[in-house]
């Protein structure tokens, strides 16, 4: 099985004595869920920048298959004056919406309103819902369950779960429970 994430040798830093990473390699293949475990200001956030190619590493490389991403804060996902419904069929086919509304516990007529009118966690649950419809190969996902309840995040982890016969997940969480329940290997950095 080849890899969907190949991150080889990979060197970075905000500052060039002080290095976030120095030869930080991980791989991953469909099928898989590895998770990214560490403190505040560890550099998670900052490993999906650098795997999205929003930052440049100072050295390695990173091979990376289609992807889609679930960000921490799902207010800054939206657009602030289009409907969730306009902004998912914008970048997705929306005809397998209904497998996930119900896992995801969404109403159709929710995704008609704008981002402010849902609450955080509505919000990232769309925000997943919109990932999923793009049919990624690689899901990274960063903090995607710190605004639900516990049985919602058991749901919705579960549910992403069933998915991995077709793509792989990268999870950034504080959560490390979470992250020994569904992750193949966990990454502390």
């Amino acid at each position: 099985m080849s890899n969907i994430l190949e991150v080889k040798n990979l060197s970075f830093g905000y500052k060039k004595d002080f290095l976030l990473f120095d030869d930080f390699s991980i791989t991953l293949k469909k099928g898989e869920i590895k998770a990214i475990v560490g403190a505040s200001g560890a550099g998670k956030s900052t490993l999906f920048e650098l795997i999205l190619s929003n930052l440049k590493p100072f050295l390695g490389s990173i091979k990376i298959a289609s992807c889609s991403e679930v960000f921490q804060d799902p207010y800054s996902s939206f657009h602030p004056s289009y409907s969730l419904l306009n902004q998912i069929s914008d970048v997705a086919p929306l005809d397998e919406m209904n497998l996930y509304l119900k896992s995801l516990d969404l109403d159709y007529e929710l995704l008609k309103k704008l981002p402010h009118e849902l609450s955080g966690g509505q919000l990232q649950r769309a925000s997943i819902l919109r990932a999923m419809l793009m049919k990624p190969e690689l899901l990274l996902l960063d903090e995607p369950t710190s605004a639900l309840d516990n049985v919602i995040q058991l749901e919705v982890m579960s549910m992403l779960m069933k998915h991995l016969d077709s793509m792989g997940m990268l999870l950034i969480t504080h959560d490390l429970d979470l992250a020994k329940w569904c992750a193949d290997e966990i990454i502390i950095i």
